[in-house]
């Protein structure tokens, strides 16, 4: 076994954003850890799952507490899978867990489940729900989030699942939830069918896809400048792409072009490849940070509709990635983003990509061009 304490203050977030208000481990990590120590002292790691571990505080904290290996973990980003990987390997416990989508092979059979609570309803609806499927029927999930993001519709979405869900007290400002007694859905709730007529497709999503079946307000904002940019473009991305919906406009306004549609997120990636599948349009998808695979220089075109925060916490250093992402387009190529008009993003995409111009703006969002020097 390694202590625990010191494993925790080892890790990092890298690749994923670095900031003073950026942390690697809070409160609710510790507080899971705590809940779940007795039960983990009675399990095989081949029995434990972890969900939504950020950067591996559940993993690597349960693996050093209790010499555990062969866990099953599933975190949504990238970026998160990449920074528990890092972590791992440098504190020697490689060997802890392996990672898995949001499915069966993650939870069969499981008896105990770490879960850091999402802040979407919809996605801890996916994840109770399949717990509740194919997990242990003596399963207990032991789960816990910063008090600030939690509400009492959470306790109800676990019910929904479980036949007993208990709180546990506040500590550091964090609370846990564990529950007890799966109850299966049938169907599943997700992936969600949404029709969308105005685009005349049906949206397909996951729970933890951003905007879930909707069109959300900056893509609508963008959405109408597609089938006039760059008509002779070949390549062309949409970059965090969410469920696809500018990529798929994108492939129909150029049905000759590559499109690509690239994000951080299993659930965006499943989702936008589901849509486009039922939309028949072809789609090159990939789960991606930053485009992190593609070579520099041979993009036409960059769609964009940034985030504006990491996680919790309000930080625009993850669009900031984004948009350092434009080391891809060749020279002359262009970027189109949509974003938050507080957010002045012109200059950094001035400085960033090259010359960039106001070409549409609501009282909520502005559009931008900006072409690679």
């Amino acid at each position: 076994m390694t202590d625990v304490a010191e494993v925790l203050a080892s890790l990092r977030r890298a690749p994923d954003v670095e900031a003073d208000n950026l942390t690697a481990v809070d409160a609710s990590d510790r507080l899971i850890l705590t809940e779940a120590d007795a039960a983990l002292a009675e399990v095989d790691g081949d029995r434990v799952a972890v969900i939504g571990d950020r950067y591996g505080a559940l993993t690597l904290g349960a693996a050093a507490a209790h010499g555990l290996t062969g866990m099953r973990v599933h975190q949504d980003p990238i970026t998160g899978e990449q920074a528990t990987a890092r972590n791992a390997s440098r504190l020697g416990l490689a060997s802890a867990y392996r990672s898995h989508g949001l499915d069966e092979a993650l939870v069969r059979g499981a008896r105990v489940v770490l879960l850091q609570l999402p802040r979407s309803l919809a996605e801890l609806t996916e994840i109770a729900e399949t717990v509740a499927r194919w997990a242990d029927p003596a399963v207990t999930v032991y789960s816990a989030g910063r008090l600030k993001h939690m509400s009492r519709s959470m306790n109800d979405v676990l019910a929904r699942s479980f036949g007993e869900v208990t709180a546990t007290r506040a500590a550091q400002k964090s609370r846990g939830l564990i529950a007890r007694g799966p109850v299966r859905t049938d169907p599943p709730t997700y992936p969600a069918r949404t029709p969308v007529p105005e685009l005349g497709l049906t949206v397909v999503a996951h729970g933890a896809v951003f905007a879930g079946g909707s069109l959300d307000l900056g893509t609508r904002v963008l959405l109408p400048h597609v089938d006039h940019i760059a008509p002779d473009a070949r390549r062309v991305v949409d970059l965090g792409c969410g469920s696809g919906l500018l990529a798929i406009a994108a492939a129909r306004a150029r049905p000759d072009a590559e499109v690509i549609a690239s994000d951080r997120s299993a659930a965006a990636v499943a989702s936008a490849r589901a849509t486009a599948d039922l939309a028949g349009v072809t789609l090159t998808v990939r789960r991606e940070d930053a485009l992190a695979d593609e070579p520099d220089a041979g993009v036409d075109v960059v769609l964009c509709n940034p985030p504006f925060h990491e996680h919790t916490a309000v930080h625009t250093g993850g669009a900031e990635k984004l948009v350092r992402a434009a080391r891809v387009l060749r020279p002359g190529g262009e970027m189109w983003t949509v974003y938050n008009g507080h957010l002045h993003y012109r200059g950094l995409l001035a400085r960033t990509v090259g010359p960039t111009e106001i070409v549409d703006r609501t009282p909520k969002f502005v559009v931008t061009r900006s072409v690679r020097v």
